[in-house]
């Protein structure tokens, strides 16, 4: 049998052999591929036609003129009453505590014994004192009689001039001596009376430093007595406060619990350094004499500083630019919008206070700048 050739070997052959159906048949092939990029470009130009038809619309935003105002810092503080006039008590001998009669919050008036000590002591120091003195006495007595024989037999010169002086020097000395006694018994009193700590003046103990039993030095604070009469609001002011200025002599106070009980104070006394633990500075308000707040009453007070000039901006105005504050400004003619920085002088509830990088009559964007980029243009609305 005879063998047969390949179909593609005779297809090829007859190809060579005819070039009109090679090309007919590449035609065919070709075909496809010609049909895929006209639908391509067809798709190409259907998507460009529908972007140039679908122009999306600018950005709605509300924005303002900004404008210079005159604002007042103000601040509300927490602070308590005190007592005008407010010492600390302490004993001016040492020794141990025997007997405590009062406490914190205790109501005391002046000459009112607080506490004692044990007073062995000093009672046996002025019984030295006296026995000195009752000798001194005795010596002096002796001295005296001796002056005065010898003052008589002076004159009937019955002895020499020099046995007289030195009978009048030792007089001298032993009324010296009776002097240096009969003080060192008043000093050995006035310490047995010192162990007895008395109040100078009414008023209600505030704070107890001493317990009985313990042994105390001289000037060591054992109570602290708040004396009746005027009272003070104290506040322990932020030194930041003051960078608006000295707070102005009006300041509004009333208790927390009460805030209808409000009253108007004056500052009375503002400290001039600054405490380095808490970084405050403590300020003093003169309560009025109606005013009887009780001691340690917590209050509230609204402090202000003198008027400043700045722009007032709300703070859905404020965008961020690198993790600093800026605004959006509109282009009033082109519509615009670019992020400029800002400089933040005070931060308040509901606005904020700018003090650089933007002027009067700028268009600041206050609502719907969250999704601005730089050159967009948006259509405002506001004043």
């Amino acid at each position: 049998m005879k063998k047969l050739e390949p179909l593609s070997r005779r297809l090829s052959l007859h190809a060579w052999l005819n070039p009109l159906w090679l090309q007919t048949v590449m035609e065919k092939k070709m075909q496809p591929i010609r049909l895929i990029g006209i639908g391509l470009a067809c798709v190409q130009l259907a998507a460009c036609e529908d972007k140039a038809e679908v122009a999306s619309p600018p950005q709605h935003v509300r924005a303002i003129r900004a404008s210079s105002a005159e604002y007042h810092p103000r601040a509300e503080i927490t602070g308590e009453v005190r007592a005008r006039t407010q010492s600390d008590l302490s004993f001016r001998v040492g020794g141990r505590v025997i007997e405590r009669f009062v406490d914190v919050s205790s109501p005391v008036h002046a000459g009112e014994i607080l506490a004692r000590l044990d007073d062995s002591e000093q009672r046996a120091d002025v019984e030295v004192a006296r026995a000195g003195l009752q000798s001194a006495e005795a010596v002096a007595r002796q001295k005296t009689l001796t002056y005065e024989r010898y003052e008589a037999l002076l004159r009937s010169r019955s002895i020499s001039q020099a046995t007289f002086d030195e009978a009048d020097k030792e007089l001298r000395t032993a009324q010296a001596t009776l002097e240096a006694a009969e003080a060192a018994l008043g000093t050995a009193q006035d310490a047995l009376s010192h162990t007895e700590l008395k109040t100078d003046a009414d008023g209600i103990i505030t704070a107890r430093d001493i317990e009985v039993g313990r042994v105390v030095s001289p000037a060591q604070a054992a109570f602290t007595l708040a004396h009746n009469g005027p009272r003070d609001a104290v506040f322990n002011v932020f030194e930041a406060f003051f960078l608006e200025g000295q707070p102005l002599p009006g300041v509004e106070v009333a208790p927390v619990e009460d805030r209808a009980a409000e009253t108007r104070a004056t500052v009375r006394e503002v400290s001039p350094f600054i405490d380095t633990r808490t970084g405050t500075i403590r300020i003093k308000v003169a309560l009025p004499e109606n005013v009887q707040w009780p001691l340690g009453t917590p209050v509230v007070g609204e402090f202000g500083s003198p008027p400043h000039k700045g722009i007032v901006l709300p703070a859905g105005a404020i965008a961020s630019a690198k993790g600093e504050p800026a605004v959006w400004l509109v282009a009033p003619d082109s519509g615009s919008v670019s992020l400029r920085k800002i400089a933040v002088e005070r931060y308040r509830d509901g606005d904020v206070i700018a003090s650089g990088g933007i002027a009067p009559r700028d268009l600041i964007v206050t609502e719907g700048g969250k999704f601005l980029k730089e050159g967009q243009t948006v259509a405002w609305e506001g004043k």
